[in-house]
């Protein structure tokens, strides 16, 4: 029987017509391959996998691979997105015995979840160096049977050498202005002078070492570091990664140049690069860099905003079972949209040629200059747009992941703060709203205060659907990253709730997620025990675990004064010291955290009234400063009893007031909005 119809992962609801006996993740599986003595077959992939799409195709709708399947094993279906924590574990198996990883990951393992056998797409026939997915099916469950000692042991060893190559980081010290030097200066020399990014193909958008890059020139006024985020910003804006019809960021680049995308677009990606375009605007004025910041977050909410408030995670690569054909055009298909002039004229601006720089002769669009007839373009962009809505569209994988709806919700927040768009504000605030409404378990909203029970009652679970709270708990990086959007919600509404709720999550990140010795982990003391705790400090698509933590708990520190939090966000920061100079591009989050603590962070508390034109002035040259990490507090004398960095500040001589701080330690306050760029460096006084 296939048991993932009733499952809240869209990936997951994808193979319950499967003829595979599917289990989700569970310990009744397991019990059923202790029941049966039979081994366990894992299957993790996503739901915009194309890949995964192509071996569920291949392999999981085939009668006969299910039959042997179902026969010899006990098959578990997970989803990467709702388990990151099973995924993680795993594929350090995987990496560890094959020297790679990828998705789909196909992992055979004993019934007590030790991994004996590892690898990632399987294809039908033999190839590309590969048994066939039947053979291998056969061959396992044979040594299940004759070589079982063996194969026991195999695990066993497996899982002890696993957990020996993680270090400790206790007690290591952050990353120091000299470690943050030796970092650029490695990200120098891997920089690709010509296509922008770092190393070779294939090209992932390096978001989180693009925002360590600007807060490095913020803070030491580099230029070679503002240059290669200048760059690679345009570089990547300007290629077949962007979709120049519709906004967004695909998920990466398959060669050196931008040009050829992996189609999907996941949500987590385009709110780190929303910001970090945004943040490349504020420091430089580049005006394509803002319109990429406006078309990416309209994008945004028009194709993954779902009806409950939140974001989707991500829209699939394929369409009528190709990838990418949403996305592409051929010169005939440009004419036939646009008539023949044209027609032409778009094949020209846009990089389409007869040969193609995709499959079958077509094209991803690109924009190498803007056009002089900005009147034209504008109107074949439009033109364009409407005639491929006509198309089929990718399929979205609807579910809203905690972690990255926090990721949308801090973007959306701050960049609507910036570029005076309200609309963005108002969609993070109800994407919050969905958050405490569906993904809190354990106490209503109207009791999230300390007075009302604290945090460790508090638990935030990873995922829902339209709605409806699945039942995977949360990581740290829900806790953390949630929580840095609730922060930027504080600071962008004023609303001294969500710096509250910030606080009741972050008080679980040190109760369940810190341990004696300072040590994160990715998962709960109490959460579900796998054959290891994993713990990965490096971040990856994502900020990881621990650096996002550390990142939202300097930002509360810095907003309250708690000692607690600041110490938690140096320890949290232990690897950065030891990663800068070796692996830069795998500590991105981590080391523009330790940038915002070589500078402070700067506390900026605004008093006056949210009425007087003064206020507002102070306000917005605060939040035009490029100080890195500075928190920002603006009230008057009703909010200081919430917010501590607003205590004993008041107006000077009745008028609105800054007050610049570093460890609640300020400078003179100053009425001057002048004054206050030049402490917060903001480049303008843009109203």
């Amino acid at each position: 029987m296939n048991r993932l119809k009733d499952a809240t992962s869209p990936y997951l609801l994808q193979h319950a017509e499967n003829p595979v006996h599917w289990w989700q993740w569970s310990d009744e599986a397991f019990a059923e391959a202790r029941h049966r003595d039979v081994p366990v077959l894992l299957s993790v992939g996503y739901a915009a996998c194309h890949w995964c799409h192509v071996m569920a195709h291949e392999s999981f709708e085939d009668p006969k691979t299910a039959q042997l399947m179902n026969e010899n094993f006990v098959n578990i279906k997970v989803d990467r997105e709702e388990r990151p924590d099973v995924d993680a574990v795993y594929m350090e198996a995987t990496q560890a015995m094959t020297g790679q990883g990828g998705w789909p990951m196909t992992v055979f393992m004993t019934p007590s979840g030790e991994p004996f056998y590892c690898g990632t797409y399987f294809p039908p026939t033999p190839r590309f160096g590969m048994p066939s997915f039947t053979q291998l099916l056969l061959a396992i469950s044979a040594a299940w049977r004759t070589q079982r000692d063996e194969i026991e042991q195999l695990g066993a060893d497996v899982v002890r050498q696993v957990g020996q190559r993680m270090p400790s980081f206790a007690g290591a010290q952050p990353a120091g202005v000299e470690e943050l030097a030796a970092a650029v200066r490695v990200l120098q020399s891997d920089f690709d002078p010509r296509s922008g990014g770092f190393g070779t193909a294939p090209k992932f958008p390096p978001s989180m070492v693009l925002e360590f890059l600007l807060r490095h020139h913020a803070r030491t006024g580099d230029a070679e570091a503002l240059e290669m985020v200048r760059h690679t910003c345009e570089a990547m804006a300007r290629g077949g990664m962007y979709d120049q019809l519709g906004g967004g960021f695909a998920r990466y680049s398959v060669d050196a140049t931008w040009t050829v995308p992996h189609f999907e677009k996941m949500l987590y990606d385009n709110a780190l690069l929303l910001r970090v375009y945004a943040h490349l605007w504020r420091s430089t004025g580049d005006e394509f860099a803002r319109r990429v910041v406006t078309e990416t977050a309209d994008w945004i909410l028009r194709e993954l905003r779902t009806p409950e408030g939140g974001f989707a995670s991500a829209l699939d690569a394929d369409t009528d079972g190709a990838e990418g054909k949403f996305y592409v055009w051929s010169p005939g298909q440009l004419r036939e949209a646009l008539g023949d002039d044209d027609g032409d004229w778009a094949s020209q601006i846009y990089g389409v040629t007869d040969a193609g720089t995709f499959e079958h002769g077509s094209s991803v669009l690109q924009l190498g200059t803007d056009p002089a007839d900005q009147a034209r373009y504008a109107r074949i962009r439009k033109a364009l747009q409407a005639d491929r809505d006509g198309r089929t569209r990718p399929a979205r994988d609807d579910k809203v992941v905690a972690a990255w709806n926090g990721l949308a919700i801090a973007a959306l927040a701050e960049v609507g703060e910036l570029v005076g768009r309200s609309d963005y504000v108002d969609a993070a605030t109800a994407a919050g709203g969905l958050l405490l409404a569906v993904h809190l378990d354990g106490l209503a909203r109207q009791s999230l205060t300390r007075a009302a029970g604290g945090g460790a009652s508090t638990r935030l679970l990873r995922t829902s659907r339209l709605g409806h709270a699945g039942s995977s708990v949360g990581l740290l990086e829900d806790y953390a990253d949630v929580a840095e959007g609730f922060l930027t919600l504080y600071s962008v509404t004023g609303d001294d709730s969500w710096l509250t709720v910030a606080g009741v999550l972050l008080d679980v990140v040190l109760t369940e997620f810190r341990e004696d010795d300072g040590e994160f982990f990715d998962t709960a003391r109490n959460a579900e025990r796998l054959v290891r705790r994993p713990q990965d400090p490096t971040d990856n698509a994502t900020p990881s675990g621990r650096s996002a933590a550390a990142g939202a708990l300097l930002s509360y520190a810095a907003y309250t004064g708690s000692a607690d939090h600041q110490q938690a966000a140096v320890q949290a920061l232990g690897p950065t010291a030891a990663l800068a100079a070796r692996a830069p591009r795998f500590i991105g989050w981590g080391l523009a955290v330790a940038e915002a603590l070589a500078d402070g962070p700067r506390e900026i508390a605004i008093v006056g009234p949210a009425d007087d034109d003064r206020t507002r002035l102070l306000r917005r040259t605060a939040f035009l400063g490029t100080a890195p990490g500075a928190v920002i507090a603006v009230g008057d004398r009703s909010q200081q009893a919430a917010v501590p960095l607003l205590r004993d500040r008041g107006q000077v001589d009745g008028a609105p007031a800054a007050y610049v701080c570093r460890g609640f330690v300020c400078d003179a306050p100053t009425t001057d909005p002048a004054a206050l760029a030049s402490a917060v460096g903001a480049r303008t006084l843009a109203v």
